[in-house]
């Protein structure tokens, strides 16, 4: 009891100390300041080593890896630039939104064009359906719970490595009898089934990635996987149940997959004809530049540059800024692959950006383009979404004290906004191609010794929770001579 009480003390005393330590985070404005003991920077604001450990120690569910810091870096720092700029003027009428909602638009005049021009027939008969079910064989239900750790975008063989023994030494206590259901509420990453001890529920074939599915299917009921991994991150799996599903329980379903596949081969021979009709070819150089633009996608690029073309055909192309624009608005994910993707990948990303905007323009050239006015009312309703953003996470209505400055009201806010992402008491926000607009001219960056110093002090705060008190005496006296504090 006196062990656990002095723990909470710890942490309770830890967060207090997040308030003293925003003296340090602006204390650099105005001036020339060192990167030592710093994790991020953005302007004239900071995010010291001492601030990350403190927001990240306690949630010890969170790895202290470089992917988790660097996310929480970024994070920061879209946040700190948006508190500032709503600060500034909450309206963000100096925002250009209208790229987010002509990509809005272009998605919805999509639709349209598949309704009105991609006629499809999906009427299927009791009879022909049946025969289908019967040939694909799809009546095999599967139940299983997973337990679920993230894997660090981009993450070294190392960080793969150290993963994947967290997650069989979790297989290990599972094997010698430890709830998997506790274990899975306990340590899971994946936030839709931690809370019910990662029940997926039933599923069949093709609801579940290649690597998920295929080591499921080689379970019998009660079972638990080997580590798999799939882009989500790692696995293991215990399956529960497994059963058939005759005609009669499944059509229902059964009829909606095959009605949509039927939608979806009409979609892909209207895009094949647009395809073959224009002829799209890359450019020379063209995979080179998309890695670069992958690796700084906040690059600013002049009119001429961004006007090049990365893939052609005639009257038309991709341009090095429509892929700009792209990079900006996925996910950090799409960027970490493309900085380092093959020649072919690249090819293959850029080849699809050339067949939407094909449709695009088919769009366009049956009438689907949505009156000006249409695009104001939504950039209008982007502004108000970001409005309310700002006003969740704490943002929109700085706390500043008289005579505060601003630069310590923010620094706050973005604190307050951070520990709440991280205990789950608000949703993470991702700013996109609003958070590239917002380091416009503003010199930001993550420094990796700074995310290198957090990893090695949360690991030395959360390896003396687990030792008795004499441990964390003699350990202490030990941690102090090898860092010098």
């Amino acid at each position: 009891m006196t062990d656990n009480r002095s723990r909470s003390e710890s942490g309770m005393n830890r967060k207090r100390m997040i308030v003293l330590a925003l003296g340090v985070m602006v204390a650099a404005c105005g001036s020339e300041a060192s990167d030592e003991g710093l994790v991020a920077r953005v302007g004239d604001y900071t995010l010291s080593v001492d601030d990350a450990v403190n927001l990240l120690v306690d949630e010890e569910r969170l790895a202290a890896d470089v992917g988790v810091i660097e996310s929480l870096a970024e994070l920061w720092v879209d946040y700190t630039l948006l508190a500032e700029a709503t600060a500034r003027d909450s309206t963000y009428a100096d925002l250009d939104l209208e790229p987010i909602v002509l990509q809005q638009v272009r998605q919805v005049m999509v639709f349209q064009l598949r309704d009105s021009v991609i006629q499809v027939d999906t009427f299927v008969t009791d009879d022909e359906l049946q025969a289908l079910y019967e040939a694909e064989s799809p009546e095999l239900a599967l139940r299983a719970r997973h337990i679920m750790l993230q894997l660090p975008i981009g993450a070294a063989e190392a960080q793969r490595d150290s993963v994947s023994a967290r997650l069989e030494a979790v297989r290990l206590r599972i094997s010698a009898g430890e709830s998997f259901e506790d274990l899975a509420r306990q340590v899971s990453q994946d936030p839709g089934t931690a809370s019910n001890g990662g029940d997926l529920g039933f599923f069949g074939r093709g609801d579940m990635v290649a690597p998920f599915e295929e080591a499921v299917l080689a379970l019998q009921p009660g079972e638990v996987s080997q580590v798999v991994e799939t882009p989500m991150g790692l696995h293991i799996i215990r399956l529960d149940e497994r059963r058939i599903r005759g005609f009669a329980e499944a059509a229902p379903v059964f009829r909606r997959q095959v009605q949509a596949r039927m939608v979806q081969e009409a979609e892909s021979v209207f895009v094949a004809a647009l395809y073959d009709r224009a002829q799209p070819q890359t450019v020379e150089g063209a995979a080179d530049i998309v890695r670069e633009m992958a690796s700084n996608p906040a690059t600013e690029l002049s009119g001429r540059a961004g006007r090049r073309a990365l893939v052609s055909w005639e009257g038309a192309g991709v341009t090095v800024g429509d892929v700009r624009t792209v990079l900006q608005l996925e996910s950090p994910a799409l960027r970490a692959q493309l900085s380092t993707g093959t020649d072919e990948a690249i090819g293959d990303f850029l080849q699809s950006l050339a067949r939407r905007d094909l449709l695009i323009r088919a769009a366009a050239a049956e009438g689907l383009r949505p009156p000006g006015d249409s695009i104001a009312v939504l950039v209008d309703d982007a502004r108000t979404q970001l409005r309310g953003a700002a006003r969740m996470l704490g943002l929109l209505n700085l706390d500043q004290a008289p005579g505060e400055d601003l630069e310590i009201a923010v620094a706050r806010a973005v604190q307050g906004a951070l520990m709440g992402n991280l205990t789950g008491a608000t949703q993470v926000v991702p700013l996109g191609l609003v958070g590239f607009q917002l380091r416009e001219g503003r010199s930001s960056a993550v420094l990796s010794e700074g995310v290198g110093q957090v990893i090695v002090e949360i690991a030395q705060i959360r390896a003396a929770r687990s030792l008795s008190p004499v441990e964390q005496t003699l350990g202490g006296a030990a941690v102090a001579d090898s860092t010098g504090r």
